[in-house]
């Protein structure tokens, strides 16, 4: 008798701590996403410029899933709004580099000027082609202000492609790759300019 009181008292002990478990984890679930929202925030909006925007663009994602441009691939995006009124995307953008895919975060004005960029993800040879993926990155810096016509488009090339843009040293397959995702971002917006400051899906 006083083994099985003793085996009650245990069972009861256990699931007075399973549940309290439970409800902690239940009680700390919206802080932890909270946080782990925050942290992806800074990761994505550090290319955008805190003037840019007083929403949160991540609260307001672009119909674009997976579309196929010229050289690469832009898997997601999102609207920046500026007292109401549409001031900036992000595009999300992954291209094919010297070792692989090539992730890219893409700022772009409302005007249709790059904002600024970063490597998300890469696989590129360390010590050349993976430089893309230090902050800052002075080379991916050179981009900003461009537009899709500022150069022309045949600029947007290498030099020693008859373009306008350095490489990264040692990384010619990489830096290619990049200059066409940029590149390909900015037409993207040109063309669909008015369905993308909406927030609309296009045709």
């Amino acid at each position: 008798m006083k083994g099985m009181r003793s085996l009650l008292i245990l069972l009861a002990l256990g699931a007075l701590g399973i549940g309290a478990t439970l409800l902690l984890q239940h009680a700390s679930a919206p802080r932890i996403d909270a946080e782990q929202r925050a942290l992806q925030a800074r990761k994505l909006l550090d290319v955008l410029p805190s003037e840019r925007y007083d929403n949160q663009p991540l609260d307001h994602p672009l119909p674009l899933t997976n579309v196929q441009l010229s050289n690469s691939r832009l898997l997601d995006g999102y609207l920046a709004m500026r007292n109401g009124q549409p001031s900036a995307l992000l595009l999300r953008s992954q291209v094919t580099g010297y070792a692989g895919p090539i992730e890219l975060l893409i700022a772009i004005d409302n005007q249709g000027r790059l904002l600024g960029s970063k490597t998300l993800r890469q696989d590129e040879t360390p010590g050349l082609g993976a430089r893309i993926a230090e902050r800052p990155s002075a080379w991916l810096q050179g981009f900003t202000g461009k537009s899709r016509d500022l150069p022309q488009d045949s600029a947007w090339a290498l030099k020693k492609d008859n373009g306008q843009f350095d490489q990264i040293a040692g990384a010619t397959i990489t830096s290619r790759a990049v200059i066409s995702a940029l590149h390909d971002a900015l037409r993207y917006f040109d063309e669909h300019r008015t369905q993308l400051l909406s927030g609309a899906a296009h045709e």
